[in-house]
């Protein structure tokens, strides 16, 4: 049993994983870790299993050092950190890896393993994030959006008119009030930018069959209207470094 950490911009994101799959997860603010107050809920998290390690990725870097912190109280080893020196199971075909951010590292690193390559990983975050696997097994670079709040929230913060919005599926076409017309704009529009990357990104591939993940906070209410989307799966970074991990731990024994 291994500890994982996805530490986003708005949650970070707890598992722990078996040599099989990730067995449980639970979420909390960032905010909250960067100020040291977790040790006793991931305790209780943990509750009465053993892990003997932990692995895990970060695009916040106030936070990491108080994560690795947690991991070593809880484990009594070092944490192992996703980096482009320490990645396992792909390849990296990018002008300077160090700029890649380590979430899109290990969702490379699920997709490759879960369902082969070339794939692309959509990752509704904080930001939407595509990640593309080649042919060859190479993580070769992706492509980044606004996320769905922070589009929304940004209309709300920069317009005198417009509500913050919730977001929440519509079947909604045409908008009969302004939050209708604000979540059409979100979940229909979202998914149109969705299908036509695909599309793009199967053409720059030059490959007829693309599996496309989806992972994050709105994969799902996004993938029902995006057929292009092969399968959801809520874990996938928290499966990357799951792997990682026993890839390592392969290594050294």
């Amino acid at each position: 049993m291994i500890l994982l950490f996805d530490i986003g911009n708005t949650h970070t994101h707890v598992g722990l994983g078996t040599r099989s799959r990730v067995v449980a997860s639970h979420d909390f603010p960032t905010g909250d870790l960067a100020g040291g107050k977790r040790l006793a809920a991931l305790r209780k998290f943990v509750g009465g299993r053993k892990p003997c390690g932990a692995a895990l990725c970060s695009v916040v870097p106030a936070a990491t050092a108080t994560a690795r912190s947690l991991a070593e109280e809880i484990t009594g080893s070092p944490a192992l950190q996703l980096t482009p020196e320490t990645i396992r199971g792909v390849g990296i075909r990018y002008p300077k890896p160090q700029t890649i951010g380590q979430d899109r590292l290990a969702n490379a690193i699920a997709v490759h393993a879960l369902f082969g390559a070339p794939s692309v990983v959509v990752d509704f975050g904080t930001a939407v994030t595509f990640d593309v696997v080649d042919r060859m097994g190479d993580y070769v670079g992706g492509i980044i959006a606004p996320g769905l709040a922070a589009m929304t929230d940004y209309l709300h913060e920069k317009t005198a008119l417009l509500p913050r919005i919730a977001i929440r599926p519509t079947r909604a076409i045409i908008g009969r009030n302004t939050e209708e017309a604000m979540l059409v704009g979100a979940v229909h529009g979202y998914r149109g930018l969705v299908r036509g990357l695909i599309g793009e990104l199967r053409s720059e591939l030059g490959v007829r069959r693309l599996p496309v993940v989806a992972t994050g906070g709105y994969a799902r209410l996004i993938a029902r209207g995006v057929p292009e989307i092969s399968a959801v799966r809520p874990s996938l970074t928290l499966e990357g470094l799951r792997l990682l991990w026993w890839a390592h731990h392969r290594t050294a024994a």
